[in-house]
């Protein structure tokens, strides 16, 4: 079994204070910790053991429990009949290959690391010696004075790069630095004063979870049958979990053999298959949610509850699968025993009101007697009840979240959608709930969103047109509704699309009498400044719009970049014009006495409109071609594509020439590329489209822009 790390409680006896270490742990792990470090320098083994006779009660299973060091104490602790599941170890303290030999190939053991070192002394043992690894510290804490010197997040994720195993942060770690530490790879954060010393460590253990869980993509299995028409069982939990932002996973209890019409075939595996699946989804993967749905006999029953005995998910959600539409009951008595003993095992369970009778062992009269029913068997099971009054007659069809041991009790009010497209409700509304859970949401709003998806769903579902009697909700109508199936492109992909959109349009610029000349030296002199004039006129509005981009860039880096792309049109390229132009004056007033082209206006026009009527990223695709059209022509001219004679010294435009190929532009040109690639990658599909038509009309430009001097010329 792979370790649920993500909140790692290491004991302090100083901070818990009065409350002591047991009650602070307890209080920890009823919020959600899902590791429990005994540590304590000054304890003798004695004690240790002692505490962890006293914590393993405590924690009953609930969380893992390892104590720092003490490696007899554990073993002692477990000849006594504790649940200790592994050591923690310094770097100078027993050896880990001893450990792994005292406690089994079962036990979990973690290993400091704070440096390179540490990380290749690990790498040197053998596999499976070491579960998990602590790094830190993150910052300076007073819980260890002589801790190594402090990390800090990038330095944490420089570390964790270098390894395959999971690394908890620990040191100095707050609930603010809880995201981003996830992003820089942890599979945990280890806490001490931050719990020991809360005021309620119950509340500050479920926040840390609320936003660890927040932080990341849900991992949710769902254990239940399979429908091959795709309506409910496994079939629907993976598009569920997936519509609510979830992985899905899927352990297949049963074969079914039916679709909208009805059940036709049923085939239920060995349950000794079963948990051979179960296992190989937790040796490898953490498992963040449980869903469970259908369970064809006490064999599966009691199968998926020792599995659960050990792995002891964070969540599980259980939609008793009891009662067929007809209402006959789909379990013997010993599958409804062995169903009512996994009921305890779950946080929240989904009965309709027909299995909500059986649970009850009552039958229910109306909609009040269903909330007390509801809370009866919340009080038996302790876990929460969601009752579902899609059964009840009339247009309302209220639910209610009823939790006993945490004093909830909501309803949550509804009117009948009238559809024949039911099937499998029951298995996505259960598995939704899950993966909503999952994502860090109380029980209450978590219900609340996954009942106005579902709703939702439902409303939706005539347009799917599948199945000829109570056809499937549709899952994805309000991703589809909202974001639409297109594939975000990755950037290099969009690079590589909106270059080849250029292609006749490059293929023309090199045919042009301007492009021709200018390679081969045969340009005259007066289209050569034409050319030269028109671009003066360009580039000074030209870097007027880069200043725009630079003053709408998100970052200071995007900033920085059009700042100093807009300070080189002016300074370096305006120079270079007025050397030919105006050389005795340099760049002043006569530099820019011509008088603007068709080809110039429509250009700067188009320009100017985008960079004072759109957006950032629209704008950064309309400058876009005035590098990329240009670096691509120097390089080309330069390798000697238009002919030897453009790479001459003693070519008349050669110091011109020069220019197309300049280094530093091509680097340029290269940055501009990548801020407009990810601007697009990350864009809405019709922000994307209006960059990809700026990024064309420019283009387009820059073909009529190279033209000019010939078309002026002809007009005249």
């Amino acid at each position: 079994m792979i370790a649920d790390l993500s909140l790692y409680l290491v004991t302090d006896p100083d901070l818990c204070g009065e409350r002591g270490v047991v009650e602070t742990v307890r209080q920890a792990v009823d919020g959600g910790v899902r590791i429990v470090q005994l540590r304590d320098k000054t304890a003798t083994d004695a004690e240790t053991t002692a505490q962890l006779l006293e914590l393993s009660r405590v924690i009953d299973g609930r969380a893992l429990l390892v104590v720092n060091d003490r490696l007899d104490a554990a073993l002692a602790a477990r000849k006594q009949g504790a649940r200790v599941d592994g050591v923690h170890l310094g770097q100078g303290d027993a050896s880990v290959l001893r450990a792994r030999e005292a406690l089994g190939p079962e036990a979990l053991i973690g290993l400091t690391a704070n440096n390179a070192d540490h990380f290749e002394a690990v790498r040197a043992l053998p596999p499976g010696t070491v579960d998990y690894l602590g790094v830190g510290v993150i910052r300076p804490t007073t819980t260890k004075p002589d801790h190594p010197p402090a990390l800090g997040v990038e330095g944490f994720r420089a570390l964790v790069e270098a390894t395959a195993l999971p690394c908890v942060a620990i040191g100095g770690v707050a609930i603010d630095d809880t995201e981003r530490l996830r992003d820089a790879g942890a599979a945990g954060l280890a806490v001490v004063s931050a719990l020991c010393a809360a005021a309620d460590p119950t509340a500050t253990a479920e926040a840390f979870v609320r936003r660890w869980r927040a932080a990341g993509t849900p991992r949710v299995l769902s254990i239940a049958g399979s429908d091959p028409s795709g309506g409910a069982g496994i079939q629907a939990d993976l598009k569920s979990i997936a519509a609510h932002g979830g992985y899905g996973m899927a352990a297949l209890t049963a074969l079914t053999a039916q679709n909208t019409t009805g059940v036709s075939g049923l085939h239920v595996p060995l349950a000794a298959f079963l948990r051979q699946q179960l296992d190989a989804i937790s040796d490898d993967i953490v498992v963040d949610a449980v869903k469970i749905g259908m369970l064809a006999n006490a064999d599966v029953i009691r199968t998926v509850a020792e599995w659960l005995d050990v792995v002891r998910p964070p969540i599980v959600v259980l939609d008793p699968v009891m009662v067929a539409t007809s209402g006959d009951r789909l379990l013997d008595q010993d599958a409804e025993a062995a169903l009512r003993e996994l009921l305890r095992r779950a946080h929240v369970v989904t009965p309709n009101l027909e299995e909500l009778a059986v649970l009850a062992g009552r039958s229910i009269s109306g909609w009040a007697d269903a909330l007390a029913a509801a809370e009866e068997l919340s009080a038996m099971i302790g876990a929460a009840v969601l009752v579902k009054g899609g059964h009840l007659d009339g247009d309302d069809v209220p639910d209610a979240l009823v939790d006993v041991a945490r004093g909830v009790r909501r309803e949550f009010p509804g009117t009948r959608i009238r559809t024949a497209n039911t099937h499998g409700t029951g298995c996505s509304l259960s598995s939704a709930l899950a993966t909503r859970l999952a994502r860090g949401e109380t029980p209450v709003d978590a219900v609340a969103s996954t009942r106005s998806w579902l709703r939702e769903s439902l409303r939706e579902s005539e347009g799917l047109q599948v199945g000829r009697g109570h056809g499937p909700i549709n899952h994805f109508a309000g991703l589809w509704a909202r974001g639409g199936v297109e594939t975000n492109r990755a950037p290099e992909e969009i690079r590589a699309e909106w270059w080849q959109r250029t292609a006749a349009v490059r293929a023309s610029i090199d045919e042009l009498p301007f492009i021709r000349g200018l390679a081969d030296g045969t340009l005259a002199r007066d289209p050569f400044l034409f050319y030269l004039a028109q671009d003066a006129l360009y580039l000074r509005e030209y870097a007027r719009v880069l200043a725009e981009a630079s003053r709408l860039a998100p970052t200071p880096r995007e900033q920085a970049f059009w700042a100093h792309s807009a300070e080189g049109a002016i300074i370096g390229e305006l120079e270079l014009h007025a050397s030919w132009l105006t050389p005795d004056e340099g760049v002043d007033a006569s530099t820019f006495a011509a008088s603007p082209a068709p080809a110039t206006v429509a250009y700067l026009d188009h320009l100017r409109s985008v960079a004072f009527g759109g957006d950032y990223a629209e704008l950064i695709a309309a400058v876009l071609p005035c590098f990329w059209l240009y670096t691509d022509l120097g390089r080309r001219l330069h390798a000697g594509e238009f002919g030897d004679y453009a790479r001459d010294p003693r070519h008349p435009y050669a110091t011109w020439l020069a220019t197309y190929a300049d280094p530093a532009f091509e680097d340029a040109t290269d940055q501009a590329i990548t801020l407009v690639a990810d601007a697009a990658a990350i864009a809405a599909p019709t922000a994307r489209d209006r960059m990809l038509r700026a990024f064309e009309v420019s283009s387009a430009h820059e073909l009529a822009f190279f033209a000019a001097p010939f078309a002026s010329a002809v007009s005249a």
